[in-house]
């Protein structure tokens, strides 16, 4: 079976989610935000992870913005920080931003030049994955950017996953779908993709429906799986 299309989740596996808080930690007059940063960017994720499912759930879907904003005022409340809004308004700003992981470029330049469709499919709004891919330079080695605003549910529905489908017009089997959520890549391998899971921190492979192809512990071995 041939990879003809390689599908990319966005937030933790090409930007690194971890990059606001840590940049901001990092800046003049944040001591206090520092001995916390750690805290507040892992909750930061995973109720931006659990708000995502919840709302998929209840029917009642929300830019994923508003989710993010959500997410990081519980993370701050749990802190005792949430009394802050210049830190608030500093970490939202640097969301916009994040940092690329170091070999997502190089990455991205060998599977176009193994003439392989690449593609960003994220829970993210589109002006969101817009500012992260101009920001990290990317967008020259992507051939499209699918969000689920246009299907109006987060993953893991199947109706996410169809978005790679039509727009490459392939077969399942084709697409080869990398992500950092060990949710997502069993998701992924259960609706027929092949799979690659980018497992940076070493977890238990997460006990689903499926599991993934592959298990990296960064992106530089995706051309090589892409065969």
């Amino acid at each position: 079976m041939t990879v003809t299309t390689c599908i990319f989740d966005a937030y933790g596996t090409l930007f690194d989610v971890a990059a606001a808080a840590r940049n901001a930690a990092n800046e003049p007059g944040r001591e206090r935000f520092a001995a916390h940063w750690k805290s507040i960017a892992s909750n930061w994720r995973l109720k931006q992870l659990q708000y995502t499912w919840l709302r998929a759930i209840m029917n009642r879907h929300a830019d994923f913005w508003d989710i993010t904003c959500d997410s990081l005022d519980w993370s701050l409340e749990a802190e005792g920080l949430g009394d802050d809004s210049g830190l608030r308004e500093t970490l939202l700003n640097l969301y916009w931003e994040l940092d690329a992981y170091p070999e997502v470029k190089d990455m991205l330049k060998k599977l176009k030049s193994k003439t392989i469709n690449t593609a960003i499919l994220s829970n993210g709004s589109p002006p969101m994955l817009r500012a992260a891919v101009n920001s990290a330079k990317i967008g020259k080695y992507l051939d499209d950017v699918l969000s689920v605003e246009s299907v109006g549910i987060f993953k893991p529905s199947d109706a996410v996953y169809n978005l790679a489908t039509e727009r490459f017009g392939c077969e399942r089997h084709e697409v080869l779908f990398v992500s950092s959520n060990g949710w997502d890549a069993c998701a992924a391998a259960t609706y027929g993709f092949r799979t690659a899971w980018v497992n940076r921190m070493g977890e238990p492979v997460e006990r689903l429906t499926a599991k993934p192809d592959h298990i990296v512990a960064s992106l530089a071995r995706i051309p090589e799986l892409a065969n």
